[in-house]
């Protein structure tokens, strides 16, 4: 394949397996817009705990979707659909390669498979759902959702508070169930499209280490002081989740040594990883997967020309 033949290109791959290099050197090789496919590297506070690329990388080659949402605010996959559209034709009109990379499964599917035409649900009513559920607790929030999305809640855990949460607004907004939703798919954001898809499959023991070693670096760089500022942040919103928080926090609450939390915050990160590789296992078998975690390598597989 050369890149005239190509209109778009995908990286995926698990956390620290090296997709942010491996697409800043592809882009500059190919003259190339990069998009975030990352559900936490939307936000724009916790730049060091989320990996994200420098301000030396950004100002090396456009960066779209980076840091664009504040990490008080909930953040969907409808929403990323919408921004995606935005940025693939900010590329196009800027004559650039749109080059999407991440790790986030279901921003993969958003560009390649489609995903349920879901409405937008306004904030306010949002607020009042999320007020709900710390109102009555979980469990009873459960039940209700069963009340309104029985095939919904029936598939969902009382703790899976991003989806249950989503059921419930979905419902409210529409007054019909996210289960009907779902079954009525919209057009991929990149059909029609010629696509290079790349998953960088690293080694698992070098997969491990990069993690271990970037995690270091994070302390190093300031993630304490970072995860201080998002102490507050409501344990509903996806934020919450970024991978460490939970650990540093106990530090900042003196329940946890740093060392102790260093080594929790490493093996959840691990834990996530593999949960990755499954999806990319079980939902990207014809994807070319690449063990190479070096970006020259990957953007050398490309020849110079773009046209």
């Amino acid at each position: 394949m050369t890149t005239s033949a190509v209109d778009a290109v995908l990286i995926a791959g698990p956390t620290a397996s090296g997709k942010s290099a491996a697409a800043l050197a592809l882009a500059e090789r190919i003259g190339g817009t990069i998009i975030n496919a990352d559900s936490m590297q939307v936000y724009r506070e916790p730049r060091i705990l989320t990996a994200r690329p420098s301000n030396e990388d950004m100002r090396r080659m456009p960066h779209l979707l980076y840091g664009h949402v504040s990490a008080r605010e909930p953040y969907s996959v409808g929403r990323y659909q919408a921004d995606a559209a935005n940025a693939l034709e900010q590329a196009r009109q800027s004559k650039r390669v749109p080059i999407f990379v991440g790790g986030t499964g279901m921003y993969f599917s958003v560009l390649t498979e489609g995903i349920a035409n879901t409405p937008q649900v306004p904030t306010d009513l949002r607020s009042r759902v999320m007020a709900r559920r710390k109102e009555i607790g979980a469990d009873a929030f459960h039940i209700e959702l069963a009340g309104r999305d029985p095939q919904s809640a029936a598939h969902l855990r009382a703790s899976d508070t991003q989806r249950v949460l989503r059921a419930y607004e979905v419902y409210e907004a529409t007054g019909r169930p996210l289960s009907q939703w779902q079954k009525e798919m919209g057009r991929p954001l990149l059909a029609g499209l010629n696509l290079w898809r790349l998953l960088l499959v690293p080694p698992r023991a070098d997969l491990y280490a990069r993690i271990d070693a970037r995690f270091e670096r994070m302390i190093e760089r300031g993630a304490l002081a970072e995860v201080a500022a998002l102490a507050n942040i409501d344990a509903a919103l996806p934020a919450a989740k970024i991978l460490g928080r939970r650990e540093l926090l106990a530090v900042h609450a003196g329940t946890m040594s740093v060392e102790d939390a260093k080594t929790a915050a490493k093996q959840a990160t691990r834990n996530y990883a593999k949960r990755q590789l499954t999806w990319f296992r079980n939902r990207m078998a014809d994807w070319t997967r690449l063990e190479m975690v070096d970006g020259l390598e990957i953007a050398a597989m490309l020849p110079t020309s773009t046209g």
